[in-house]
C-alpha cells in the first residue's frame, strides 16, 4: 500500500503509532485508496443505471442465530450486468455483510470493514463488540454520503452472533441508510429494489423457533417473491446452475450453505411453486382453548 523507503524498508506511517482503526489510517496516509472518496467534482452526477446495481439482500433471525441470502443479478439500467453476482460476505468469525447498490463501491467497502475488524482485533488484542461493528460500519456509510448525493449509493444490510447477549437475542440484525442511519430490525429486514416483496414473503412464512433447512427455506421463497415481481431481483437459475446465496451465523460461526445443499432447496421450492405458483399460505395459528 504504501511506498517502501531507502533499501526496501516500510514508509515512516508504518513506524508511527496510531488508532485502532485502518479506515483513519488511509485517511490520513493514502486517502485516495478510500472507497469513500469524492468521485466526481461539485455539481456532476452519475447517470441514472450507468453502473452495476445489486439487489435483493435479506436477513433473519431463527432458532440457532440468524441466517443472511441475497440473490445473485446485478442490473444496469434494463440490462442484467452481471447473472452471479455473490452480495454476502463474512466480515468476522460471527458477522457477516450483505449489499444493495453501486456494485464496485459495495465491493470495496465490504473489503475494507472486513480489514476495520481485523486491524482493531490485532491493535486491540480483543475483538469489536457486534454493537461497535455497527456503528463503525455506520461510519463508513456516512463518509461516503458524497457518492451517495451524486448517484452512487451503498445500502449494507449486517447480521450478526451476539455472544455477550441472552441466549434469546444473540442473533442480530442491522440496516443503514445512505446517510449513515443505524437500524436495529428484528425478527427480519430486507434491502434492495426487491425488498418488499420479500419483506412481504417473510411477513406470513416467519416463525421464531424455524430450523436451519426451515430459516433457508422462507429466505428461497422471499427471493423467489422478490424476482417474480421486480426484475432486477434474480431468481434461483436451474439452467445455468445459479443459485442464491445462503450463509448462517451462530455459536459456532459464519458459514455458506453449500451449493448442493441451496441447490436441493431451490429445486424443493420450484417444484412446490408448479402447482402454487404464488407461494406457501401462511401458516394458521392454533385456536386458543376458551375455558368453560
Amino acid at each position: 500500500m504504501a511506498e517502501s523507503g531507502h533499501g526496501g524498508r516500510p514508509a515512516d506511517e508504518f513506524f508511527t503509532a496510531g488508532g485502532s482503526s485502518f479506515s483513519d489510517f488511509l485517511a490520513a496516509h493514502r486517502p485516495e485508496l478510500l472507497p469513500t472518496r469524492r468521485p466526481f467534482a461539485d455539481g456532476f452526477r452519475a447517470a441514472p443505471d450507468s453502473f452495476p446495481h445489486g439487489t435483493t439482500v435479506l436477513a433473519l433471525r431463527y432458532r440457532d442465530g440468524v441466517l443472511i441470502a441475497g440473490d445473485r443479478r446485478a442490473t444496469m439500467d434494463n440490462l442484467i450486468a452481471q447473472r452471479d453476482l455473490e452480495k454476502v460476505h463474512p466480515a468476522d468469525d460471527h458477522t457477516a455483510v450483505a449489499f444493495a447498490g453501486t456494485v464496485g463501491l459495495a465491493v470495496d467497502m465490504v473489503k475494507l470493514f472486513q480489514v476495520e475488524l481485523t486491524h482493531f482485533e490485532k491493535v486491540e488484542g480483543v475483538p469489536m463488540t457486534l454493537a461497535a461493528k455497527a456503528r463503525r460500519l455506520a461510519t463508513m456509510i456516512r463518509q461516503n454520503l458524497d457518492q451517495a448525493m451524486q448517484g452512487l449509493a451503498v445500502v449494507p444490510l449486517l447480521a450478526g452472533y451476539d455472544t455477550a447477549a441472552g441466549p434469546a437475542a444473540r442473533g442480530r440484525i442491522f440496516s443503514y441508510d445512505v446517510a449513515g442511519g443505524l437500524y436495529e430490525k428484528t425478527p427480519f429486514h430486507a434491502e434492495g429494489s426487491g425488498s418488499p416483496y420479500a419483506r412481504g414473503a417473510l411477513k406470513k412464512l416467519y416463525r421464531a423457533d424455524m430450523s436451519r433447512r426451515e430459516a433457508a427455506l422462507a429466505a428461497l421463497q422471499a427471493l423467489y417473491d422478490a424476482a417474480d415481481d421486480d426484475s432486477a431481483t434474480g431468481g434461483p437459475d436451474i439452467g445455468r446452475r445459479i443459485f442464491p446465496i445462503v450463509s448462517v451465523i451462530t455459536e459456532e460461526g459464519f458459514e455458506r450453505l453449500p451449493e448442493p445443499e441451496t441447490e436441493r432447496l431451490s429445486h424443493e421450492m420450484v417444484e412446490q411453486r408448479r402447482t402454487r405458483p404464488d407461494g406457501p399460505h401462511a401458516t394458521e395459528p392454533r385456536p386458543q382453548a376458551t375455558t368453560p
